[in-house]
């Protein structure tokens, strides 16, 4: 068989003119293609690779901010219990206070009830026994027992203390009118002649006196001049014996005033 030498040459010169012209027109501008492809998706690896890192320090900075707010959060719930507690013991303790605050009031105001209930009934008590005292001697009295009353009046007379005398004194030397003498009974015509001799020899005084009767007066005789007054009576007595007793009750530890017994009394 005759090979044809020029038909070789010109199929390899066509292959070769191939060649070139795929690899001038088709490998070229794919391997470009693969090449720009192959850029590109490294560059979107790279973008990835950039964004999951960024994803990565924003999911630490949310897990640490996540942190914080927890630790945040758990404070302040420890700071409202504590705040709650110490406000709850702050109520309480007003409320005990208010309490004991209410209570000490209503036993102070219950002791003032007592007090003042036992003082009405010691003062109603009190004037209750008097009265009885006063209308019991009021009922023994007699001429005998004012007898006996004109002769203790006389002796308390020569007993005047010297301020009481002092103040009789100019009492009677001042007087104007009649000296006023009175009893629970009339006295006889030798006890009035007793108590003026003792009035004048006392005094030195010629003012005439006044007897009369007084039914208030318990077995006692009064002497009253120009505003000062000289007594003994029962009545008088019962009344000094009474402001005593009183006294006493109250727990007023202060000595009682003088009373008709201890002398003269200004009107």
């Amino acid at each position: 068989m005759l090979i044809d030498w020029f038909t070789v040459a010109a199929q390899v010169l066509n292959f070769l003119i191939l060649v070139w012209l795929m690899k001038r027109f088709l490998y070229q501008p794919v391997l470009d293609a693969i090449d720009a492809r192959e850029q590109r998706i490294a560059r979107e690896l790279a973008g990835a690779a950039a964004k999951q890192a960024e994803a990565g320090k924003e999911r630490d900075a949310f897990r640490q901010r996540n942190e914080a707010f927890e630790q945040q959060r758990e404070a302040m719930l420890g700071k409202v219990a504590t705040e709650a507690a110490s406000e709850r013991q702050r109520l309480l303790d007003e409320a005990r206070a208010a309490a004991d605050a209410l209570l000490a009031s209503r036993r102070q105001k219950l002791r003032s009830e007592v007090a003042n209930l036992n003082q009405a009934i010691q003062k109603q008590t009190r004037h209750e026994v008097f009265a009885v005292a006063r209308k019991t001697l009021a009922e023994l009295a007699s001429v005998s027992m004012e007898a006996s009353a004109t002769a203790e009046f006389i002796r308390r007379l020569h007993r005047l203390n010297e301020g009481d005398k002092s103040r009789l004194d100019n009492a009677f030397a001042s007087a104007t009118e009649s000296v006023r003498v009175r009893s629970a009974f009339e006295l006889p015509e030798a006890q009035r002649v007793a108590i003026q001799q003792a009035v004048h020899q006392l005094f030195a005084s010629d003012l005439p006196l006044h007897f009369d009767t007084a039914d208030q007066l318990i077995g006692g005789i009064e002497l009253s001049v120009n505003g000062q007054r000289m007594a003994w009576n029962i009545d008088a007595y019962l009344s000094a014996l009474e402001d005593e007793v009183s006294q006493l009750l109250r727990g007023n530890d202060k000595p009682p005033p003088p009373g008709p017994l201890d002398g003269a009394a200004a009107a």
